[in-house]
């Protein structure tokens, strides 16, 4: 019998939206943005107890590149290590590698838990010289350089709905969002940045 579920073809929850540029009233493009799927997002996460456990085979794993503090990354073989809360972790991975059996092997079921969510989670990439601006319009987020820092990340939201962003550079930033609401997030971004001029490419 045919799998015919493995073998479906993966739609993007950004389909839909009209790429290309939307110059402003004076032909200017503040603000670019690229949108996909994640080829890999994985959720490590534990108990209050299980924390010095978790941190133990983290570092057997990735070694002291292992983030201490609450929303600080570091770039790993295996993709972006992010400290996202008290008690977990997120991997953020750019190809198809199981990271999952490679995690568990480490983070037994007396340790915490590890959670595959690259089909749950989708990334907006913003950048530009107006990113900022437009990203203040929707987040309660201080974006200035000596607050939120190069390569951290902050749990955020915009109406009612969560979403985690990580500044990759000055004005660049990854913003991860859930796939189900991922349509209207992107919809509300590209409107918020309409009036300096956007431009929008398929991630």
């Amino acid at each position: 019998m045919v799998n015919t579920a493995a073998n479906a073809p993966v739609r993007s929850p950004f389909e839909g939206h009209a790429t290309g540029n939307r110059p402003n009233a004076v032909g200017q493009i503040g603000v670019r943005i690229s949108a996909g799927m994640l080829p890999s997002f994985t959720l490590i996460s534990t108990w209050v107890s299980g924390l010095p456990g978790l941190l133990d085979a983290l570092t057997a794993v990735f070694g002291d590149t292992v983030p201490q503090r609450i929303g600080k990354t570091a770039r790993t073989e295996f993709g972006l290590l992010a400290r996202s809360g008290p008690e977990e972790f997120l991997l953020v991975g750019d190809d198809h590698s199981d990271r999952t059996t490679l995690l568990r092997a480490t983070v037994g079921a007396d340790t915490g838990s590890v959670t595959d969510l690259s089909h749950a989670r989708c990334r907006i990439h913003i950048e530009g010289p107006q990113c900022r601006t437009v990203l203040n319009k929707l987040f309660a987020l201080d974006l200035r350089e000596s607050t939120f820092l190069i390569g951290d990340i902050a749990m955020t939201g915009t109406h009612h709905v969560p979403g985690t962003l990580h500044r990759l550079d000055a004005d660049a930033f990854d913003l991860y969002v859930f796939s189900t609401y991922a349509y209207d997030q992107l919809a509300t971004v590209l409107d918020a940045a309409q009036e300096y001029g956007v431009g929008l490419q398929p991630g």
